[in-house]
């Protein structure tokens, strides 16, 4: 019985009751124009619902009383954008013209009925058809509650009825659902790389901190150790400025790259790891600052998360870097001395971060020994 009654405390069987009268006023206006004619209403619905804004309209009136408060709605409210939603609009204009005209005939008659029985069982003669011709009888009382009860459960399904309809007929096309799942896509892979960019810049800040203070503390040498510290403000700056960036790109999804750095800021990484005591014998030749925005970008973390790999895994260690730009690609070299330290390919998060990043510019990443060193050699093309 709990179960039964259980609509009757919920908003959204009146708010949908409400839905299916609103055609109704419609009609109600037009009968009062032209009463012999009421399939009028129906066919001006045609032409109506192939206007794209209709289809709208009536997304946002299903949303407001049909599914009010519902999380991940099912119902579109774009315009129509093709034929066949301007069809499944004109269907559901339709639809909703008939289930609206059954609910006000049966508000209006099914109640209607409901007092024609109380009249019968206290004597008195009801002038409706069905019942003009019954003999008044106390015993009608007990049908009294059987209409409105089936008004009730009218009222509930046709609620129900209307509702399935308008996800049928008003959700997504295959279009939209199509955009939806690339918009969701690109906002995982957005997430991908923040996280990434997490990765990069604040791994290798906290990797040239730990250096830093470990070799601070074992020389024993007050200039070295302001040279350290020094090195460690200044690596503890720039992984603040990177966070705060990609803070802000989170706080603003329109934010343009641009403030990201690139393949022309490399001597802050290069400086950064001679300070934590490596011996980087750089070499950058050709155009740098001719490199497209997003393979200098990308080569930059690279870069940096191959630096920061060595000093993680084999120390301060004499190191070889070699960027290339020529014959439309970006070649990119970190060679060191191979270290039992160091893991093997296809380990580590930052290896994989290093693929995965070549991979997505049509380039590719080779790791791992070659001739005694542990070598990074990405090639990316610089389209």
């Amino acid at each position: 019985m709990a179960r039964f009654l259980r609509p009757l405390f919920r908003g959204t069987t009146y708010t949908r009751f409400l839905h299916l009268w609103v055609p109704m006023l419609v009609v109600s206006v037009w009968m009062w124009v032209e009463m012999s004619m009421p399939w009028v209403p129906a066919l001006v619905l045609i032409p109506v619902g192939l206007i794209p804004a209709v289809r709208r309209g009536e997304g946002v009136q299903a949303r407001l009383l049909l599914t009010p408060g519902e999380q991940g709605q099912e119902i579109s409210v774009k315009p129509s954008a093709t034929w066949r939603d301007r069809l499944r609009t004109v269907l559901w204009l339709e639809a909703r013209m008939i289930l609206g005209g059954l609910t006000a005939w049966s508000t209006v008659w099914i109640p209607a009925l409901s007092y024609s029985l109380a009249q019968l069982a206290s004597g008195s003669v009801p002038d409706i058809p069905v019942l003009r011709e019954a003999t008044p009888h106390w015993a009608f009382a007990l049908l009294v509650p059987v209409p409105l009860v089936a008004f009730y459960g009218l009222v509930v399904g046709l609620g129900e009825l209307i509702t399935l309809l308008a996800h049928r007929l008003l959700g997504p096309s295959a279009a939209e659902r199509l955009a939806a799942l690339e918009e969701r896509t690109e906002r995982l892979m957005e997430r991908t790389r923040i996280a990434r960019e997490l990765h990069d810049s604040i791994g290798h800040a906290l990797t040239v901190a730990v250096v830093q203070a470990g070799a601070a503390r074992a020389a024993g040498d007050p200039a070295f150790t302001d040279r350290a510290l020094e090195a460690i403000e200044e690596t503890g700056r720039t992984a603040l400025e990177d966070l705060e960036r990609v803070l802000g790109v989170l706080r603003e999804s329109q934010r343009p790259v641009s403030g990201r750095p690139t393949l022309t800021d490399a001597d802050r990484l290069l400086e950064s790891a001679r300070v934590s005591g490596a011996k980087v014998d750089a070499e950058l030749t050709g155009p740098l600052d001719t490199v497209p925005g997003p393979v200098s970008r990308e080569g930059y973390r690279i870069l940096q998360e191959s630096l920061t790999n060595v000093l993680r895994h084999a120390g301060p260690v004499p190191v070889r870097v070699r960027v290339t730009v020529g014959d439309g690609r970006l070649d990119l070299v970190v060679r060191n001395p191979l270290s039992a330290g160091i893991p093997g390919p296809g380990r580590g998060s930052g290896l994989r971060g290093i693929r995965e990043r070549a991979a997505l510019l049509g380039g590719r990443a080779r790791t791992g020994p070659d001739e005694g060193d542990w070598q990074v050699h990405v090639e990316l093309p610089l389209r």
